[in-house]
């Protein structure tokens, strides 16, 4: 077990312990950044929490930056089931040594260590059901797994969850967003970031931001480019994103839709990007058009930006987005209902605007702080559940 680091973030005498349990360590998608959050943010005292990471990365260097007491326990792939159950002992032991009062998955994935190493410890569990629950064998697996409570990022992500059995109580906490990376008042202007990005300088830009998988969405964005360039021909698409390891043939797939539909000079793959905030600044209207996202951090950031944005109508984005107030919502896999989504803002500026401007306003309500201090909350109210 790996040495905790020497400076601990201070905490009252009386503050609960609660061990997460975090499988991974670098910083990949949003399940990982709302982890990073709690972190950065989740240090008002009302907790000590002591982080246990299953695998190395950035972020467990974070972990120990910020003070925390971090501990690194490898544990290998699915089928090292040896090494699991050594990784599982050894979770328990530290919850026992640090008198813990719950151990706290993050992520389906790693409640298959947390609740039994709770259960070993006789400590509660609780998890972050990040995704929607399926009937695969892991959500299956996880749910059977000793636990108090789910933590769940949206209505939807709840039902879903809801139909796998056993049942346990849940919470709801929907997700934050770092709000001061996409500030509009803090960026460079629009043209500004075109012209620093090599970006069309005039036009309207299309842009759609996210790791290159199907359910992702971008192959409806494409399709739906050839009738909003019949009515508009300056549009163009902003393709922002990385391929996905498990999907290596749909980045080959988009680009064959786009030669097919003749798209070549009104399309641009930017590929991975790390300064997102900047792209999205140079985006005029902002699309989202994943199947049943669980949440959408992607489009807090772009209402956060003041942009116009174009949503799965389900999911996360409908819990959040008000039609023609903030925003508009479209059916997943509905070109036809996206290119008219599209063409309301591109035909009615003022819609835009008074869209654009609600999105501003709206997103006010998913700060990165608020968000890890409802995550902190929740998890306390488990803990007095228990005690009664």
């Amino acid at each position: 077990m790996s040495a905790p680091v020497s400076a601990p973030v201070s905490t009252p005498v009386s503050a609960p312990r609660v061990l997460l349990v975090m499988p991974l360590g670098e910083l990949l998608g949003g399940g990982e950044m709302m982890f990073r959050q709690l972190l950065q943010h989740g240090r008002d005292g009302r907790v000590e929490w002591i982080v246990v990471f299953t695998r190395g990365g950035a972020m467990v260097d974070e972990a120990k930056a910020l003070g925390y007491e971090t501990h690194l326990l490898p544990v290998g792939r699915l089928r090292q089931l040896g090494r699991r159950w050594s990784v599982i002992r050894s979770i328990a032991r530290l919850a026992r040594e640090r008198k813990v009062s719950m151990v706290f998955g993050w992520m389906v994935a790693s409640q298959t260590m947390a609740g039994p190493a709770a259960w070993l410890a006789g400590v509660p569990a609780a998890w972050y059901q990040v995704g929607l629950a399926g009937p695969d064998w892991l959500d299956r697996l996880a749910t059977l797994c000793p636990a108090c409570g789910i933590l769940v990022l949206s209505r939807d992500c709840a039902a879903a969850q809801a139909r796998v059995w056993p049942h346990r109580p849940q919470r709801l906490v929907y997700p934050g967003a770092s709000l001061e990376r996409f500030d509009a008042a803090r960026s460079e202007s629009p043209a500004e970031a075109r012209a620093a990005l090599g970006l069309p300088p005039t036009g309207t830009l299309i842009g759609i931001v996210g790791r290159l998988q199907r359910w992702k969405g971008m192959h409806v964005l494409i399709d739906a480019l050839p009738a909003v360039r019949a009515r508009h021909p300056e549009a163009h698409v902003v393709i922002v994103g990385g391929a996905h390891e498990p999907e290596p043939d749909y980045p080959a797939a988009l680009r064959a839709q786009v030669r097919h539909l003749r798209l070549d000079d009104a399309v641009t793959f930017a590929g991975y990007q790390a300064d997102v905030p900047r792209w999205m600044q140079a985006m005029d209207i902002i699309v989202h058009a994943s199947d049943r996202e669980p949440f959408g951090i992607v489009v807090i950031e772009a209402m956060a930006l003041g942009k116009p944005v174009v949503a799965g109508a389900a999911g996360g984005p409908a819990e959040v987005i008000t039609p023609g107030v903030d925003g508009l919502l479209a059916p997943f896999g509905d070109a036809p209902a996206l290119t008219d989504a599209l063409l309301r803002y591109l035909d009615d500026p003022a819609l835009a605007a008074r869209c654009a401007q609600g999105a501003a306003l709206r997103a006010r309500d998913f700060s990165a702080s608020r968000y890890a201090d409802a995550v902190t909350g929740a998890i306390l109210d488990l803990l007095d559940d228990g005690a009664r």
